[in-house]
């Protein structure tokens, strides 16, 4: 598995959550761009919305406005926790409902566990979520690090990008989760905590608890089934 030769996992009191390399081998990659040169031409001159580095920002600028307090349920296949979402962190929440209601999540995994630290998820190395991040676009967000949130127990945070990364931007597609208790906050200032768990925490631990390889990804795949907008 190319996941499997990203950077290094995160430690407990010392390390540092970084996303894991996109899911896009050049096999993969190649796959899809053959794949679109077999479109009709007419179907080509319909360009379909893709997210860039140049435009994320004004986008969701415009997406958060009218966004209620939102939860977004995850269903595992060890179970589904509840998530509440940050009002006053607007580009991560918004964010985070964009991908979810793009069913971006959905067959996605929880590929990296770091006992008594983290739980990671929003990658998987198949087709079918480079697919996804190809059509919504490529782009990282920046930190939002001073509305006083903490990496408490049950935080949902993102990491940031490996690649080419000083000012600590953030990777879009993936997520971590606290598990420390009662926290993790040498990682406040670092990352951007976006939310938290209200709901299913037992779950979250359950992860924690999966046997893990060397890298940090479980023995045995832990699939996020769906991803869904809760009230």
């Amino acid at each position: 598995m190319f996941l499997s030769a990203c950077g290094e996992a995160p430690k407990k009191q010392s390390g540092s959550p970084v996303a894991t390399t996109e899911a896009d081998s050049t096999e993969t990659i190649a796959k899809i761009t053959q794949e679109k040169d077999t479109v009709p031409k007419e179907e080509e001159e319909e360009k379909p919305f893709v997210l860039t580095e140049e435009n994320a920002i004004d986008f969701f600028f415009n997406y958060q406005k009218n966004l209620p307090t939102t939860r977004v349920k995850l269903t595992t296949s060890l179970g589904s926790f509840t998530v509440e979402l940050y009002d006053n962190v607007p580009y991560h929440k918004a964010n985070f409902i964009y991908l979810t209601k793009k069913g971006y999540f959905d067959n996605t995994m929880f590929h990296r566990v770091v006992k008594d630290f983290i739980i990671q998820g929003g990658n998987a190395d198949n087709v079918e979520t480079a697919r996804k991040r190809t059509e919504i676009g490529r782009y990282l967000l920046p930190p939002d690090t001073r509305k006083g949130y903490k990496h408490h127990r049950g935080t949902i945070s993102m990491p940031s990008s490996e690649i080419n990364n000083p000012h600590m931007l953030a990777s879009p597609y993936e997520f971590f989760i606290v598990v420390t208790d009662p926290g993790s906050y040498h990682l406040d200032g670092g990352y951007t905590p976006f939310g938290r768990v209200v709901e299913g925490m037992d779950v979250v631990d359950l992860i924690n608890r999966q046997p893990v390889d060397d890298g940090d990804w479980p023995s045995k795949n832990i699939y996020i089934k769906k991803a869904e907008i809760v009230k």
